[in-house]
């Protein structure tokens, strides 16, 4: 299989707005995600995940390293027109209804009339907001925004679909859905790029994991992998590699 994202010893610094110190985001950071594959990209909060999915995205420069789409550079504007994206926090238009919504990016990915009426129709049901295509966004709740904001990142059929923590908000019934849309991506031969923190969802899905903290890969490989050790366990494996201890434990030693 080619590869679709390649990150070779990247690195990302930010400056702390109090201190002024320079912090080190994502440190040396090497990893390939091959085509047709659902990749998990976990870590704890602060890890260095949405930093290094900024750099590939466009929004961040890197202060070292590099890192390609498709094979080509991410920071040329060409290695983003085959993505899907969908960001941790939604914020769209509220004085848009769902319709409207999608009409106004297919127009920037594009998209005849024709398509983004038959794709907006599509996604709509998909993503079950049929119902609500007329309803102004501002009255959606957050699981119904972020739903709509995996049918905005479907719009454009990406190949590369990135999700920033995709089934934050949803009830169970919502997970189980996203969970359908990704097996069916990766069914039609997309590559999915996901963070996440509901460790079940990894495990049920991904292809291959890598688990980051405090910047640095600590592992890489199929969940069997990675949780070898640990009774197949990813939850427990991630616990460990991160260096976690139970307070319990830990006061009785």
């Amino acid at each position: 299989m080619s590869e679709v994202i390649q990150v070779e010893e990247l690195v990302v610094t930010y400056r702390d707005p109090e201190t002024r110190a320079v912090r080190t985001a994502v440190d040396r950071l090497t990893l390939a995600v091959q085509a047709g594959e659902v990749f998990g990209f976990l870590g704890p909060n602060g890890a260095g995940k949405t930093s290094t999915m900024n750099v590939l995205l466009g929004f961040t420069p890197a202060q070292g390293g590099a890192a390609r789409i498709f094979g080509v550079d991410v920071r040329e504007p060409i290695a983003r027109q085959r993505i899907g994206y969908l960001p941790e926090l939604t914020y769209y238009y509220k004085f848009l209804t769902a319709e409207e919504l999608l009409r106004a990016y297919g127009r920037i990915f594009g998209l005849g009339d024709a398509e983004i009426r038959a794709r907006t129709a599509e996604l709509l049901a998909l993503v079950e907001l049929e119902s609500a295509r007329h309803r102004l966004i501002r009255t959606y709740s957050k699981g119904m925004q972020q739903r709509l904001g995996l049918a905005q990142a479907l719009l454009n059929q990406p190949d590369l679909l990135i999700l920033d923590e995709p089934t934050s908000g949803l009830d169970p019934l919502g997970r189980m859905k996203v969970r359908e849309i990704i097996l069916r991506q990766r069914a039609a031969g997309k590559t999915v790029f996901f963070s996440s923190h509901e460790l079940g969802e990894v495990e049920s899905v991904c292809d291959r994991v890598a688990i980051l903290h405090q910047g640095k890969l600590r592992a890489l490989g199929t969940v069997a992998e990675v949780s070898q050790g640990d009774a197949g366990r990813l939850e427990q494996a991630f616990l460990r590699i991160i260096g976690w201890e139970n307070p319990a434990v830990a006061a009785a030693k």
